[in-house]
């Protein structure tokens, strides 16, 4: 029984879909572009919050450079995301609404389990308070995450991500 819970839960987790995908009825505020196979607007794949969080929200706690302590954060997985919208690149360009730029390597979202935050402590976040969606690592999880370039890689205030 625990063989079959876990090979459902790795399929449901590699689903893959296909096609146009529905178009978000509030605030645009994450647009994904470039080389991905699914679509609802122009070429593009737009989000709003509700759009984003029908993929399904994860959890948890972590310090960062950002916050005194233990954090929670709670988002999409971002390899959910990318597998959503069909990215089929090496690399993604991630835009910040103060066009903050940094590049992030698609494999990073599989090994180390990164999340577009968009809740902390269990609250939306703002935009003056990181929000409303950040790149967040799990940094605790692995000694290696706890450097520069994680760090550098985990924008906040996203709003463009262009998959190449």
């Amino acid at each position: 029984m625990r063989f079959i819970v876990m090979l459902l839960s790795f399929l449901v987790s590699t689903q893959v879909w296909a096609g146009e995908l529905s178009r978000p009825a509030g605030k645009v505020l994450l647009t994904l572009s470039g080389n991905i196979e699914n679509k609802n607007e122009d070429g593009k794949a737009v989000f709003d919050m509700a759009s984003l969080e029908k993929l399904g929200l994860v959890s948890f706690q972590t310090t960062s450079p950002w916050y005194n302590g233990r954090t929670a954060f709670t988002g999409i997985p971002l390899q959910k995301l990318m597998d959503y919208v069909g990215a089929k690149g090496t690399v993604v360009k991630v835009t910040a609404l103060n066009d903050y730029t940094t590049v992030i390597p698609l494999s990073d979202f599989r090994k180390y389990n990164a999340i577009l935050a968009t809740k902390i402590n269990g609250e939306y976040m703002r935009i003056r308070d990181k929000g409303p969606l950040f790149i967040v690592y799990p940094y605790d999880s692995l000694p290696e995450l706890n450097n520069q370039i994680y760090y550098s890689r985990s924008a906040w205030q996203v709003s463009i991500m262009n998959i190449e």
